[in-house]
């Protein structure tokens, strides 16, 4: 689907997993090592699905002791339970491949070296690592399997295999998911248990090692049927301040009139600078993302105001 002239097509994969739909187990310690995943040299795959414009991710809950996310059966390969490190190896030899927003990645090739789309690159690396298809539509099918954040969100609160943020953080592998809007997409990464993230950034970047802090996260995430430890106790992340996004209700102040004037003297299309962050405003600043190869979610954080050149 187009968003104000942007490709935006999102992927969707799925669960294939050797026990169920819960969240993996935690414990202390933190072993690594990766593990191999023989697949197909290459499948062909779907076409594009649409984006879903509206899809409501509140009432998350957190896994607890009663989850199915902490009763799920890991998954065994080589005769050892696949654990967050295994997929966070996979995904570390990844860096400084390319990021095409709605890139398909063909979840059953093990070859594949992009480009990467944030949503294809998770389920692509926990797939490869587990043989679990997760945050996809479809759920059992990694030749039509397509990601997408909103799919991760679905199916993780379906899973009941969130946890906090401040956790994840500490989990090698976990994973951090920033919810789609109406009108905007989301974001996914890998967190590495010390504070620091493997993502599939953006155009300008590619797959990077990043940072959790000072950056707009909705929930943690732990995939039923991978094994996961701690590397400490859950940690303060600290939030970002003044991330301007679409609210409800919309936000109004002089700070978005100055982004309002900016983007329409750099030849984006705000509409009229009245400092209300509305969906043309919102749209402007996808579209400046975009031409500036940031993170196209439609908020203006310290990226953005860096490049707008307002920081």
């Amino acid at each position: 689907m187009k968003q104000g002239g942007i490709m935006a097509t999102k992927s969707r994969s799925r669960v294939k997993a050797a026990g169920g739909a819960g969240s993996g187990g935690v414990q202390e310690g933190a072993p690594s090592a990766a593990t191999e995943a023989a697949f197909a040299e290459d499948m062909p795959f779907a076409d594009d699905m649409p984006f879903a414009d509206d899809m409501a991710f509140s009432a998350f809950a957190p896994a607890g002791a009663g989850s199915s996310a902490l009763l799920a059966p890991i998954v065994r390969r080589g005769g050892r339970e696949v654990t967050g490190e295994d997929v966070l190896v996979l995904a570390r030899r990844h860096i400084g491949e390319t990021y095409k927003l709605g890139a398909r990645a063909p979840m059953a090739n093990s070859g594949w070296k992009g480009p990467w789309d944030c949503a294809e690159f998770v389920s692509w690396c926990v797939f490869q690592a587990s043989g679990i298809l997760f945050g996809t539509q479809p759920r059992n099918d990694p030749v039509r399997a397509d990601a997408f954040t909103g799919f991760w969100a679905e199916q993780a609160r379906e899973a009941r295999c969130t946890v906090r943020v401040a956790e994840a953080a500490v989990i090698p592998g976990a994973i951090l998911l920033r919810f789609p809007r109406p009108g905007a997409i989301g974001h996914i990464v890998f967190c590495d248990g010390r504070g620091g993230t493997v993502e599939a950034h953006s155009s300008k970047t590619g797959v990077i090692a990043h940072t959790i802090s000072a950056r707009r996260w909705d929930a943690g995430v732990l995939v039923p049927g991978i094994r996961y430890f701690r590397s400490g106790d859950p940690v303060r992340v600290p939030a970002p301040a003044g991330i301007i996004r679409l609210t409800e209700p919309m936000t109004k102040s002089d700070v978005v009139e100055k982004i309002q004037r900016r983007l329409a003297k750099l030849g984006f299309a705000p509409g009229k600078a009245d400092g209300v962050y509305g969906p043309q405003t919102a749209d402007a600043v996808k579209q400046f993302q975009a031409d500036r190869g940031l993170v196209v979610d439609g908020e203006v954080g310290p990226d953005t105001f860096a490049a707008l050149d307002l920081a």
